[in-house]
């Protein structure tokens, strides 16, 4: 195995096919030297991810739920992944400082005071050691899905979303969730809940950096039950089981931490972080709208 060479991959898929799923594959197990070479690659892959190839974070992520048992046919995978990064070599991830056009009258911010966080209405919790702001502020934008019961053998579904600052992607993140949610509903506001802790922790961070956020997060998302129970103060919730994620972000909405909106699911770029492409006009369009110049022009 170590001595194969790399495949000419065709298309712009970085899986072999978009049907292919790792946790069904009943190929050979590979032996002990061959496993270490395999885990090795799919680290080596997790970092290129970190550096900034968000093209194959959710491959990347698929593949390392297979560390614990490798198999022939996970490690011929990874080598096509690897013969995508061949031909797609020319990626460069712009960090553009731009300001991010907002539609604002999209994000309503709505009277909360006669709900039960109206105590807390448009009071952001703020650091009280927080130093002194400086410079110039930003516009954070996010957009977050779900791909609910995406794996095949334990039906837990997929959170992604993706982070910017004006127009500079900062974080892309794909990780299948920890428990099993009944519904894409649940699985939604599960990722929904992901994102705002992580944007929350932005938050402090920047404002620990002396640069002032003055603005609250824009959230877009595609699953309008998730935003109208989200954003609306008099929505009430039908699923106890989603009860945590539920008041956890409907109480940052309250605090104007953060807004939402409905963005159509074949503009939200976070499908990339859930689902594994095959090589069409989604994907390609999603690529590159993040990359610059990975694509050929005939593509």
């Amino acid at each position: 195995a170590r001595g194969k060479k790399i495949p000419n991959v065709k298309g712009n898929a970085a899986f072999p096919s978009a049907t292919y799923r790792p946790e069904l594959d009943t190929s050979a197990p590979l032996g002990p030297e061959e496993s270490s070479y395999c885990q090795s690659l799919i680290g080596i892959q997790r970092w290129i991810v970190e550096l900034g190839r968000v093209d194959i974070c959710t491959e990347v992520s698929v593949m390392s739920s297979c560390l614990a048992l490798p198999r022939h046919g996970h490690l011929e995978t990874i080598f096509h992944i690897f013969g995508y990064l061949k031909k797609h070599h020319n990626a460069e991830l712009v960090l553009d400082p731009s300001k991010y056009a907002i539609n604002r009258e999209a994000f309503t911010l709505r009277d909360w005071t006669t709900s039960e966080f109206g105590h807390v209405q448009g009071i952001e919790e703020i650091p009280p050691n927080m130093p002194q702001s400086r410079g110039f502020g930003f516009t954070m934008m996010c957009e977050v899905d779900a791909d609910h019961a995406t794996d095949s053998t334990t039906r837990k579904s997929r959170t992604g979303f993706l982070v910017f600052l004006n127009n500079a992607l900062v974080y892309w993140f794909s990780k299948k969730q920890a428990s099993i949610a009944s519904s894409s509903f649940g699985s939604e506001f599960c990722a929904m809940k992901q994102c705002c802790e992580y944007v929350r922790g932005l938050r402090y961070k920047l404002r620990m950096f002396v640069i002032p956020v003055d603005e609250p997060t824009f959230k877009y998302g595609d699953n309008q039950s998730v935003l109208a129970n989200s954003t609306i103060p008099e929505s009430m919730l039908k699923k106890k089981s989603q009860s945590i994620a539920y008041h956890f972000v409907r109480e940052g909405v309250a605090r104007d931490e953060w807004r939402a909106s409905y963005l159509n699911t074949h503009n939200n770029r976070s499908d990339l972080m859930t689902k594994v492409m095959s090589s069409g006009k989604k994907r390609v369009g999603h690529v590159k709208s993040l990359l610059h110049h990975i694509f050929p022009q005939d593509d």
